[in-house]
Parts: structure tokens; sequence; C-alpha cells
């Protein structure tokens, strides 16, 4: 029998200064969680238990269709520089050196490790398919560690790898990932959403993310309330208005805007909207150069309708997975011959074409498709205090692509139906990548097909964050006084208070009330602490258990109270049939 007086939970009156969301301020006052420092948190004895049972119904249903395994934390840094990742993560990456100087990272995600074993253990299509999970910490030096458990540098995740012979295979592999997450967050008691992703440094295809709605996410999630269209912010599209281009004809025309740098005040100045302007973006990547076998920078020039904003995630897609920086003035002068505020395509020579899918020499000019077709556009003039007006893409310069690169806005139309789009905040909870053949390709693992041909296989990556089902759960139920969770995944699913711990009878029936209950399969933590009822009922609405049953004057009756947390709704029920009473409840959750 758990007793509250026998427990280390030191519930707190005051959150933590810091502390900004909900799940940061009821997870520390709640006794769950306790920082060690930043973005590193010790889980207490009631945050255990739920992650407990958060673990368990991750494994029970991860089992049907995995192993599990456990891997090391510790990486050498070849296992890293085979599949690319060892630069590609930069700082984020945990790294170290042993006492002999080799350098070694914390594992962020377990690509690497599951496909060395892979190369080395599998051979044949006949082992085939393959699914591999584990549940264990990860990390990531993580630059700016806030809101509690929602961005840290030390995290739970179930993380898990398939192997298939070939994409169909894949395709198999993936939907069953897709299908036991939708019954991991259904019985974790979560409302989430799943939406198409952007695969980020994974790489891969296609991927969905699985969200929860709260305004605590840093993540922008686009959906249709009309139809099934959701996206993350970085893979979403729209539909856009149309836009009625500016009168005139014949070449770009030269225009004295003296002063006028921005979107903004030349389209004030010249008496336009901004949807009618060219952005120009001037930007910096590198790539490898196979002449001196070292990285080499290269130009990129970014166009964008006035009003819209870059997506850099699209961007990254667009450049093949590199990353980029903002010119700085010396780069902007060798490529533009112009000061910043008056840049523009128009006479940019030496531009980039592309050829068999790869960019050829030169600088990269990617244009957004939102300005494809438009014309008599007003861009830079690329001389100081000069615009050019009756820019038309395609005629005046030749884009080196045209791409998806902008970030979508509220009220566009739904790419789908074309409704008002709607953003929202959101916390991941899951994700889901079809990694293709990244890293199996790059760290050589081969097997053998039906015709005894080495082939290389396809692999999927699956991750779920454990505390991020904790997290999401308390910003969906929460109010003032505290938190409730899901009894799947509550500390305990009833707390048993009696009033007053000094009146024999009231004690004795508590007692008895706790042994009926855990007899009946639940789990109860009894309040037998000698304070006022007040504290108890406020430390009760604090602590996330769903269930409250008070323990007072009415058991002269025969009756006690169930106080349904999410609700405050009290009803009494007989003391002898009170294990009935939460049978019936939970039935549909069990």
């Amino acid at each position: 029998m758990h007793r509250w007086s026998e427990l280390f939970i030191p519930t707190l009156r005051e959150a933590p200064a810091d502390a900004e969301v909900a799940s940061h301020k009821f997870l520390v006052r709640a006794a769950y969680i306790r920082q060690l420092a930043a973005g590193i948190y010790s889980y207490l004895f009631l945050g255990q238990r739920s992650f407990n049972k958060i673990i368990g119904i991750v494994r029970q249903e991860m089992d049907k269709i995995g192993q599990e395994s456990y891997l090391p934390a510790l990486h050498p840094r070849e296992l890293w520089e085979a599949s690319g990742r060892w630069s590609v993560m930069g700082d984020t990456l945990f790294r170290l050196k042993d006492r002999k100087g080799a350098d070694l990272c914390l594992g962020m995600t377990e690509e690497e490790v599951m496909t060395e074993i892979a190369r080395k253990e599998l051979r044949s299509y006949k082992q085939l398919p393959q699914i591999w999970y584990q549940i264990a910490p990860k990390f990531r030096d993580e630059p700016r560690p806030k809101s509690g458990l929602l961005r840290v540098r030390q995290f739970l995740m179930k993380d898990s790898y398939s192997f298939d012979i070939d994409p169909a295979g894949l395709d198999v592999s993936y939907l069953k990932h897709y299908d036991v997450y939708r019954r991991i967050f259904d019985r974790c008691g979560l409302r989430y959403m799943i939406v198409e992703a952007h695969s980020g440094a994974m790489g891969g295809s296609e991927s969905h993310e699985f969200v929860v709605r709260t305004p605590a996410g840093e993540d922008q999630i686009v959906s249709c309330e009309n139809c099934s269209y959701a996206a993350n912010m970085e893979k979403a599209t729209s539909q856009l208005a149309a836009i009625e281009d500016l009168a005139g004809d014949g070449k770009p025309l030269e225009v004295h805007t003296p002063g006028q740098k921005t979107i903004e005040e030349v389209a004030r100045f010249l008496g336009v909207s901004p949807k009618n302007k060219i952005k120009t973006l001037a930007l910096m990547t590198t790539e490898e150069d196979p002449k001196i076998g070292k990285p080499k920078p290269r130009a990129v020039v970014v166009l964008l309708r006035g009003d819209h904003q870059l997506n850099e995630a699209k961007l990254s897609t667009a450049l093949r997975g590199k990353e980029s920086r903002p010119m700085q003035e010396e780069e902007i002068q060798q490529v533009f011959r112009s000061p910043a505020g008056f840049l523009g395509p128009v006479g940019l020579g030496n531009l980039a074409t592309v050829k068999d899918g790869a960019f050829g020499e030169g600088v990269i000019l990617l244009v957004d498709k939102a300005l494809e077709g438009r014309k008599n556009l007003i861009a830079g003039a690329n001389r100081a205090d000069y615009h050019l007006k009756n820019v038309t893409p395609g005629r005046d310069f030749e884009p080196t692509a045209y791409a998806d690169l902008r970030s979508v806005t509220a009220g566009e139309g739904c790419p789908n139906c074309a409704t008002p789009l709607r953003v929202d905040a959101a916390v991941e909870i899951g994700h889901i990548f079809k990694l293709g053949y990244k890293y199996s390709e790059s760290m050589g693992a081969r097997v053998l097909d039906r015709k005894g041909k080495e082939v290389t296989p396809i692999m999927g990556s699956y991750g779920i964050g454990i505390e991020r089902i904790l997290t999401a759960a308390v910003e969906q139920s929460n109010d003032d006084d505290g938190f409730w969770l899901p009894p799947q995944i509550a500390p305990f699913e009833i707390l048993v208070t009696p009033t007053n711990t000094n009146e024999e009878k009231l004690m004795t029936t508590a007692l008895e009330i706790t042994s009926k209950l855990e007899t009946g399969g639940f789990d109860v933590l009894l309040d037998d602490r000698d304070e006022r009822p007040g504290v108890k009922f406020k430390d009760a609405d604090l602590v996330g258990i769903p269930f409250r049953v008070t323990v007072g004057k009415k058991v002269t009756e025969g009756t006690i109270e169930i106080v349904q947390r999410s609700t405050r709704e009290v009803h009494d029920a007989s003391i002898d049939a009170v294990t009935d009473y939460f049978q019936k409840l939970f039935r549909p959750a069990r």
C-alpha cells in the first residue's frame, strides 16, 4: 500500500521563476521533476511512475511489430563520419575524447549504430524484414534549453529502425509504425494530429509527425478544418489568391528610390503593394570541391514575393540538404556589385543551371513558385538608391530553378480544397521517416537478394519522445490549480483522502477502500498525512491523479465522495460498491 506520509513528494506552492509553460510549472510544483542543470532533469517518484507507465504502453505496442535492443550511448567518431553526420550535426552533438585521444560522441539517435549492426550481421534477403527498437536516453547539446522537458539536453526516446529488401517492404514497415503510433497515443489518452513533415537532418523521403496542439509548442502546424490536409510549416503548401500585376511593358526601367531599402519603404515610396515586389535574399552555402577535396563557399540568391517569408527547411531541401547563412558585406559586393538594400536578380552573371538533377557552376538563383508567371515586378537595381520596375522572371533573368521556398500563413487557401488554413503551435510527440538508402549505402550495408545479387537494404527510422507524451498531456489538461492525467499514464489512478486522520472511523474506512481498490487492480495512493483537508485537496488538485475519493463525514451513511479532477464533478458512491464504481468507469480505457 502506498502511503503519502511515507513517500517523497515535495510539492511546491510556487513555480520556478523561469517557468513559462504549464507543463514546466506544474511538473516541478507537483514533484515530478527537479532541475539538475540547464536542460538536465531528475525524475522523482511521481514522474518516474508516469514514465514507467508510458514506457510500458510503448513497449507493449512495439513488441507487436519489432524486437527490443539496448544500444550504447557512447559512439565512436568513425560511425558518424561514415554516415556524413559528424560534420553535419555541428555543435548539436556532445563530443568528447577518451584517455587515448579517440573522438567519441553521445548518441542523439541510433541510425549509425543500428546500421553498423545490420552491416555486420545481415547477409540475405531471408533475414529481412527487420524492425529493431530501443527505449533509452539520448543527448543533444541544445543551445537554449527551456520550457522544462520540452527543450532539454538529455531525454528518453523510443527509436526504432526498419531494414527491408525493397521500397515495397519499407512501405509495409512504415505503415506498421504509423498504426502502432496511433495505438500508443490513443492509449496514452492524447488528442493528437498526424501531419506531413519535413525530414530535416535525418534525410529520407516520406515523413509524418504526430503532434499535439498547444501554445507551449515551438513547431507550427498548418491544417484545414474542411478536409484532412495537415502539415508542419516546413512541409506545408497553400493556394494563393490571384494578384493583379502592375501595368507596364518593355524592358526593366530604373527608378530613383533614395534611402528606401526595405520592402515596406520601397512599396510605400512607389505606391505599390509589397505583393508586387521581389524580395532578394543573399546567402552562402558550402559544398565539397572534388578538385581540392575540401568544402568551398557557394553563393545562393533567393527570390520571394515581397510579403512572404523564407522557410529555411524548404530552402535546405532545395539545396539538396545543405544549410545556408547570410552573405557578409564583402560577399554581397563580390556577387552583386551593390550595397545591401538595393539587391535584385537582373544583371547577375555566372548563374548556375541544373543538369541531371545537380547544380552546375556559378551562382544558384532559386525563385519561389509564387513568382512563377508573374510580370512587371519591382526589384533592386544593384545600384545604391535605385530599383527596377517591369521586372519579369524568365524574361529579364533565368532562374536556376523554381521551388517552394516560402512559409504558409494563416488564411491562405488549403492546397486540396481552398478553405482558409489555420496555423497552430504544437508539440511533436512522434516522428516517422522513410530514410531510404542514406545510411545503408554510405555505411556499406549489403545483403543478397533472391537472385544472389548484392543489394543495399532500404531503411526507415521512427522516434517517440517519452517525456513529450507526459508534457503534452499536462499541456492539454490543466487549470490554475494543477493538472490531470489520463488514468493510463498517471502515477496513480485514484487518490484516497481521509479528511481527518485522527478520527479512527475515517482512517479505518480509508484503509479498507484503498485495500479494496488495490485488490481490484487499481493504482491507489492513500493520503494519510496529518494535514488539514484544504492542504490535502490543494495537493490532490496539483499532482495529476485523475480521481479522488474523499472519506469524510458521510461514512456514517456508508457513503464516500468521488471527485473527477478534470471536471471537478462530485458523485456519492457506496463504500461497499466503490470497486464496482471504478471498474465500470475505467472499463473503456482498460
